[in-house]
């Protein structure tokens, strides 16, 4: 442990939270550690006290209790979470407060445990997310492991059942943004195809992956449930790929992938419904794009609006594009803020 330090915010440093600019300079530090020490006092910005997420500017005079050095010990072991994951799926909340948590879950990170899920997902890794509190969070909803984006977590149980009610009755808006191969035709509409397993299991994915069926038949398919995503383009490179924004009407397992797929237009990067050595050529299929464009999945949990179980207040959660899409935008040249928020507002 280093003694109390008086440091000032540098000009390089910018502007940015207090907790995000602690732990630049001391990478050992918890996001717990750090809130517990701006509650009681122990940090001070110009001589006042402040909350983790208060802002700094250059200039600020910190004062800083004694913080742990890179030969601090790992974390306490009950909890059996690396430094690295605990400073990982901290730095992923978006929102926090006494009843919810919202994530920007990462890619490659399962929401739960399963076959051939391992050990490390975010329901095992919510113990680094008590913040204070007894019991860990709580998964409401999941992602795709592939699948970045807005993920939501109840801190008891009784905010865990109001919000999975909500989401149950449809009264949560999901919007997903993807990159998908072609350019639909027309730009925007409804996908109505139902979903079902496929049978068997074999080594190409037969009975994880979902089967579409036209809502004409879905008479002679007892197990298809019935499933709506409403798509809206975005943006478009001529006739090669583009920019999606999908919203899941119902919610069924692989809905997103399954249905854009079906339409000929399958997700970049997604080799379970788009075909793996796939490469698009501009004809509307084919789920690589070659070149720079990364080949993990584009698809991601853009923004979740839902009333607040508690406050009753209507919020909406936007979560920032993962890296491998982030590289793809700048590629591409698509600025985030040139396409509205919420495009199905406009087209309904």
């Amino acid at each position: 442990m280093s003694g109390v330090s008086i440091l000032t915010v540098s000009v390089e440093d910018g502007e940015q939270r207090l907790d995000r600019w602690l732990k630049r300079q001391f990478p050992m530090v918890t996001q717990g550690a750090v809130e517990k020490m701006c509650r009681t006092g122990q940090i001070r910005v110009d001589g006042g006290r402040v909350k983790a997420s208060t802002h700094v500017v250059p200039g600020n005079v910190v004062r800083v209790p004694p913080m742990p050095t890179s030969e601090a010990p790992p974390r306490p072991p009950e909890t059996g979470i690396s430094i690295s994951d605990e400073r990982m799926i901290q730095d992923a909340v978006l929102w926090k407060d006494e009843h919810i948590i919202v994530l920007n879950k990462p890619p490659g990170l399962p929401s739960q445990g399963g076959s051939g899920q391992g050990e490390r997902h975010v329901d095992g890794l919510a113990e680094a997310l008590k913040f204070g509190y007894k019991d860990k969070p709580k998964l409401v909803h999941r992602l795709d492991k592939d699948t970045s984006g807005v993920l939501m977590l109840a801190r008891t149980d009784r905010v865990a059942r109001a919000l999975s009610e909500t989401l149950r009755h449809h009264a949560a808006r999901k919007i997903y943004w993807a990159v998908v191969a072609g350019v639909p035709n027309p730009r925007q509409g409804s996908i109505k195809y139902g979903l079902m397993k496929a049978p068997g299991r074999g080594r190409m994915g037969e009975g994880e992956k979902m089967v579409c069926v036209h809502p004409n038949q879905m008479a002679e398919h007892p197990d298809a449930k019935r499933a709506q995503t409403d798509f809206f383009t975005l943006w478009f490179l001529g006739t090669r790929m583009s920019w999606m924004a999908l919203e899941p009407v119902t919610g069924r397992t692989h809905q997103l992938r399954a249905h854009m797929a079906e339409i000929g237009h399958p997700i970049f990067g997604d080799g379970k419904y788009g075909g793996s050595a796939q490469e698009n050529m501009g004809d509307g299929w084919g789920a690589q794009a070659g070149g720079d464009v990364s080949r993990k999945l584009h698809l991601h949990a853009r923004s979740l609006t839902i009333q607040h179980p508690i406050t009753k207040e209507v919020i909406t959660f936007t979560a920032p594009l993962p890296e491998h899409m982030a590289r793809t935008w700048k590629l591409l040249d698509w600025k985030e803020g040139d396409v509205p928020a919420d495009p199905f507002v406009r087209s309904k």
